[in-house]
Parts: C-alpha cells; sequence; structure tokens
C-alpha cells in the first residue's frame, strides 16, 4: 500500500519562508508527476506546482518567482520551498504523485492527507 506523509507546515509570519516535504513509503516500480496542491476555507483545491521524473517544473501564476518544487527520487520525496509567503499562501497543502506500483500495472495518483500552512501579521 503507498502512501504519501505531508511534512513542513506551520505557523510563519507574511514575508517568511517554509518548506513542505511529502515522502512516498510502500512498495512501488515508479513514481512519475509529483506535485502540490492547496485548498484555502471555502474555495476549491488549486494546483500550487508540479515536476515530471525528468525535471520539468510548473508553477501557478499566483506562485511563480516564490515557490520552488524539487524532488529527491533517492528518498522518494518532494519539497516545496515556499518564499516572500503571503496572507493568501494559508491554506491546507496536499502533495500528490502519480505512481505505476508494479512495471506492467496502470499509473494511479495518489493523495497525501494534507499539512496547514498559517501565515500571520
Amino acid at each position: 500500500q503507498v502512501q504519501l506523509v505531508e511534512s513542513g507546515g506551520g505557523l510563519v509570519q507574511a514575508g517568511g519562508s517554509l518548506r513542505l516535504s511529502c515522502t512516498a513509503s510502500g512498495s512501488f516500480f515508479n513514481m512519475n508527476r509529483m506535485g502540490w496542491y492547496r485548498q484555502a476555507p471555502g474555495k476549491q483545491r488549486e494546483l500550487v506546482a508540479t515536476i515530471t521524473g525528468q525535471g520539468s517544473t510548473y508553477y501557478a501564476d499566483s506562485v511563480k518567482g516564490r515557490f520552488t518544487i524539487a524532488r529527491d527520487d533517492a528518498k522518494s520525496t518532494v519539497h516545496l520551498q515556499m518564499n516572500s509567503l503571503k496572507f493568501e499562501d494559508a491554506a491546507i497543502y496536499y502533495c500528490k504523485a502519480e505512481i505505476m506500483t508494479t512495471r506492467w500495472g496502470q499509473e494511479v495518483g495518489y493523495w497525501g492527507r494534507g499539512t496547514q500552512v498559517t501565515v500571520s501579521s
């Protein structure tokens, strides 16, 4: 059973930084695209950033230049470095990974349970 566990959330002042991490555990063959999403109260979940297995990245316009996504395949981990945090960045941040559990199986999307990011004045 594959599981994704996020960490690194917390309370930070506006303008500050946080680094989120998401680690996959369990048995699987390959982990392809990984990404971070967020959901603020009363809002839909939105895409923040993704990174492919080849290292290609995508960022939502709202975080470009402030957030950086990176992966460490040796540790089955994806990170999200968040700098210059704004009030509107406050949300629950979720990790998602597209994983093949076997060589001949299909790619399936797995989600973590989320980590809270709170931005204060």
